[in-house]
């Protein structure tokens, strides 16, 4: 794993054979013809972390065009969601086309409780790709597992990736690259710790544990990030307890914590773009990971409207529906 997050990423050769490793997060996000120069069939075995905009994914709708395109056979060797696919555990808000972008170009929930290989098949059909495409099943994992389930050392998927998790909360702690809050990054478990110089860590601990999520409970830490936001500054904030995986939802529990941060220090919560290659100003970032237009107004709304919103938005009900013919599991 190479590169500082957002960062366009060079083409390399590799160490030990000294085979050309062509970057598809540099100067293109797709393959070339050149680059199937050879290729009698592409495998494409990529990890997944279950989140929208978690970018391996979008990639892999990038090779699967190239393939349409260049008439290379597609080859997915599928992986386990490590963060479960249970589709009642799904989360939106579902992805609206006028927000599309690197971190999400087509309708699809934040946390879409399916594999890679399932939403090839179903970007294959609902997108018109028609790549001649074939998905290989991972074995022994059932759609209620969780990575912890797979009695299965955990690897990092990306740098900030670091444990399960950081996993966990990434689809909604995220959302918190779009602030001045400190996600994590640069920390030991990235997305499950946030905090800021400004912020008293006992005070939101309190706040965000009086809104009782389920599966999980704040307390108060201090720490200085090693990277990212702050770095090398003493930040102030709260460490996420995980006690139930089953019970975590992501989403609406970290819009609760963004709200509550954003009501409880009015002087300090700002919004902030966040540049990265494929969106160099980084500018409407909330927009895009959230899948929504205008989404900061969101956290204006007061408390009670609020609360119905997220629980609108969030919701989404016809997922199951939309995805069950591309199921493999």
């Amino acid at each position: 794993m190479i590169g500082a997050d957002g960062q366009a990423i060079k083409d390399l050769s590799d160490i030990l054979t000294g085979l050309p490793i062509t970057s598809l997060y540099g100067e293109k996000l797709a393959p070339s013809e050149a680059d199937f120069t050879n290729l009698d069939i592409l495998l494409f075995d990529i990890p997944d972390v279950g989140s929208r905009f978690y970018t391996y994914l979008w990639t892999m709708t990038y090779v699967m065009e190239a393939a349409t395109n260049y008439n290379k056979p597609l080859m997915i060797l599928d992986r386990p969601n490590p963060i479960s696919g249970n589709l009642q555990l799904a989360e939106g808000p579902m992805l609206d086309t006028t927000t599309a972008s690197f971190l999400g170009r087509w309708p699809l929930p934040v946390r879409h409780s399916c594999t890679l290989g399932e939403l090839a098949l179903y970007f294959n059909t609902t997108q018109n790709i028609n790549a001649h495409l074939e998905v290989i099943p991972c074995s022994g994992w059932n759609r209620n597992m969780f990575q912890t389930d797979w009695l299965l050392p955990f690897v990092p998927t990306s740098p900030a990736i670091k444990c399960f998790e950081s996993m966990l909360f990434y689809p909604g702690v995220c959302l918190l690259e779009a602030t001045n809050v400190s996600e994590g990054r640069g920390t030991a478990v990235p997305f499950g710790i946030i905090g800021a110089p400004w912020m008293d860590g006992a005070d939101v601990a309190i706040a965000f544990n009086q809104l009782k999520q389920d599966g999980v409970k704040a307390t108060d830490t201090s720490y200085t990030p090693m990277d990212g936001k702050y770095k090398h500054q003493l930040c102030h904030g709260i460490k996420l307890e995980l006690s139930s995986p089953k019970d975590v939802q992501p989403v609406i529990t970290s819009l609760l914590l963004i709200k509550l941060i954003h009501t409880m220090y009015p002087d300090h919560f700002q919004w902030r773009p966040y540049p990265t290659n494929v969106n160099p100003t980084g500018v409407l970032h909330l927009d895009r990971l959230l899948g929504i237009a205008n989404s900061e107004a969101l956290f204006h709304l007061s408390y009670p409207i609020f609360i119905e919103k997220v629980k609108e938005l969030t919701q989404i009900p016809h997922w199951t529906e939309q995805i069950n013919n591309y199921l493999i599991y």
